[in-house]
């Protein structure tokens, strides 16, 4: 690495652009990783603490993804530091500039992440006719309305659990963030027998063995209440969740959430990455030492991306979500296989996957990563 490059590796990232208008409070980062595949395609995430740094992890990880996902892509991503809950005709006016602002810069196809959704995409797409996840009056797949990062990692949990050995009719599941890909994934999980036993929001967390319905509590969100206002449940502290009895943990919200402080805390057989980077290296690799199954990120929430890489080549909702299940399904076999085969962790076993696909990829590239 060089001193002058933060980030770098033979990988790339091949570009970062800081994007700064300071009379309109506009400040963004965009990092493209590695372009060997195609085209970036990479989310715009908007939150008030966002770094350069959080930015690069998250385009390396979706080099990653869209290359394990077979996709014809590179990884890229775009921060924004802002409140996502500021005033919409605000909200509109930074992502209109931010959108403008990358005119030029062809390599980049922008998608909905934290903070932003259809209605971002549209606008950016009205500026630069360059976007995916838009909504279905603009002929897109909304992918955090259909749920399709949800889906595919209910069929990651799925394939895990039969690789376990352990059924998914009665599995506990706890979920840490309630967003689009937690609410999917908890609702596409219930639906095929799993058990809602605790779940987490911004607000605080609540736990019921017996079981949480799911539909009530996307009621509630869909109200504007949180999780904590659910009936019949028992609130306990957020950071109280990892503890919790369960077969299937699935963190859906922020990254590192999962840490050297609290890994020994969680008691599940199996965690499923729905959230890009919610586990640091040391707690992954904690976690493989106990014996603990962990579906890597970019494996299991590859759902999103994969849809929206359908969307631009005009394919249907329904071929899009029957992509996410057959690839998200070889994926997460392929990997687990791997690792029980040669005695590597998950990650390390899908990264050698995604790494052979880039790999191969820039062997065919005059510049390598571009």
């Amino acid at each position: 690495m060089h001193p002058d490059l933060p980030f770098a590796d033979d990988l790339g990232p091949a570009r970062v652009i800081h994007v700064h208008q300071p009379a309109l409070g506009l400040a963004a980062t965009v990092v493209l990783d590695n372009l060997a595949c195609g085209p970036a395609i990479g989310g715009l995430r908007m939150a008030s603490d966002v770094t350069t740094a959080e930015c690069a992890r998250l385009a390396r990880a979706m080099t990653l993804k869209n290359a394990a996902a077979g996709l014809p892509h590179g990884g890229g991503k775009s921060v924004l530091r802002a409140d996502p809950r500021m005033p919409v005709a605000d909200k509109e006016r930074l992502i209109r500039a931010f959108a403008a602002a990358l005119r030029h810069e062809h390599g980049y196809i922008v998608g909905p992440d934290m903070g932003t959704d259809e209605t971002c995409m549209a606008w950016i797409h009205d500026e630069i006719g360059r976007a995916t996840g838009l909504p279905r009056a603009l002929g897109g797949i909304p992918l955090d309305q259909i749920g399709a990062t949800g889906w595919g990692v209910c069929h990651a949990t799925e394939v895990a659990l039969a690789r376990l050995g352990r059924p998914l009719t009665g599995a506990r599941l706890a979920v840490q963030g309630f967003g689009s890909v937690g609410q999917h994934a908890a609702r596409f999980l219930t639906a095929r027998g799993a058990r809602l036993v605790a779940v987490a929001d911004s607000a605080g967390a609540i736990h019921n063995p017996d079981g949480i319905d799911p539909d009530r509590l996307l009621a509630i969100k869909a109200h504007g209440g949180s999780v904590v206002t659910y009936p019949g449940a028992q609130i306990i502290d957020a950071e109280a969740l990892i503890g919790v009895d369960c077969e299937v943990w699935i963190p859906a919200a922020r990254p590192d959430v999962i840490h050297a402080g609290n890994v020994d805390r969680l008691r599940a057989a199996l965690l499923v990455q729905g959230a890009n980077i919610p586990a640091t290296a040391d707690a992954e690799r904690s976690l493989h030492a106990r014996g603990v199954w962990v579906v890597p990120d970019f494996i299991a929430n590859a759902g999103g991306v994969i849809c929206a890489a359908f969307e631009l080549q005009g394919a249907t909702e329904g071929a899009a979500l029957a992509a996410v299940e057959e690839r998200i399904r070889a994926n997460t076999a392929t990997v687990l296989d791997r690792a029980q085969a040669t005695g590597n962790t998950p990650r390390q076993a899908a990264e050698t996957l995604a790494l052979e696909r880039v790999r191969g990829a820039m062997q065919t590239r005059r510049w390598g990563v571009y």
